[in-house]
């Protein structure tokens, strides 16, 4: 978190305006505390099936929420800051299942807090989906720090890369739906070379027999050419 901190150059002033969305994982009482101490704001999910299940029966009043109620409660610790606790209840199975979570935000209902919640589907979620997908990151690990960053940068590098060749080269053609994954797997992982004379490209071939080669091909052009 200190690492993200720094690299987004959040002061003071700024972690008054930003918001920790946490999933269960990451919200231990020392992880939420400390962010409080720092001045941020949260929005997370506690990782304790007991204190859930115990925070449960202390709910007076249930409202449906889709699939599921919802209900709050005095906080089961002090965090050192106001907070609000709320708990949801789903069937699973014949059983109940309960799930708590934490929050400075506020906001007009039980139910604004969990649709925050949920909402998952921001352009920066969206796109470490994509690129843990497409560019094959959960088969990719460095140890040395070093390693790491370099990983890193590559890993932006190849980001930028694609996103320009979708927007310069696929918009308008019968790929523009592809996501990062298939533009990886069906288009871009196709056999062919680069022909260049003079240092300029001349010619891009691709081996013919390959699904999508003849289509590719003119995206490809497309980009290469600048049109």
């Amino acid at each position: 978190m200190l690492a993200a901190e720094d690299a987004l150059e959040l002061t003071p002033a700024r972690r008054k305006r930003t918001v920790w969305r946490l999933d269960g994982g990451a919200g231990s009482d020392e992880h939420i505390r400390w962010l409080l101490a720092r001045g941020y704001h949260l929005l997370t999910k506690g990782m304790s099936g007991r204190r859930a299940a115990a925070l449960a029966r202390q709910v007076r009043r249930w409202d449906a929420y889709g699939d599921a109620w919802l209900g709050e409660v005095a906080p089961p610790v002090d965090y050192g800051c106001p907070v609000r606790v709320f708990v949801k209840r789903r069937l699973k199975n014949g059983t109940f299942c309960h799930t708590y979570y934490v929050s400075t935000l506020s906001l007009p209902s039980k139910g604004h807090f969990l649709a925050c919640y949920d909402d998952r589907g921001g352009a920066e979620v969206e796109q470490f989906r994509n690129d843990k997908s497409g560019l094959g990151l959960a088969a990719r690990r460095k140890r040395r720090f070093p390693a790491q960053k370099g990983f890193i940068l590559l890993t932006d590098l190849a980001h930028n890369l694609l996103a320009d060749f979708w927007r310069r080269a696929l918009i308008g053609t019968r790929f523009e739906g592809y996501g990062l994954k298939r533009i990886v797997r069906d288009l871009l992982a196709t056999p062919g070379q680069l022909i260049f004379e003079a240092g300029e490209l001349r010619r891009v071939e691709l081996l013919s027999q390959k699904q999508f080669a003849d289509d590719i091909l003119i995206c490809l052009e497309k980009y290469c050419l600048g049109d």
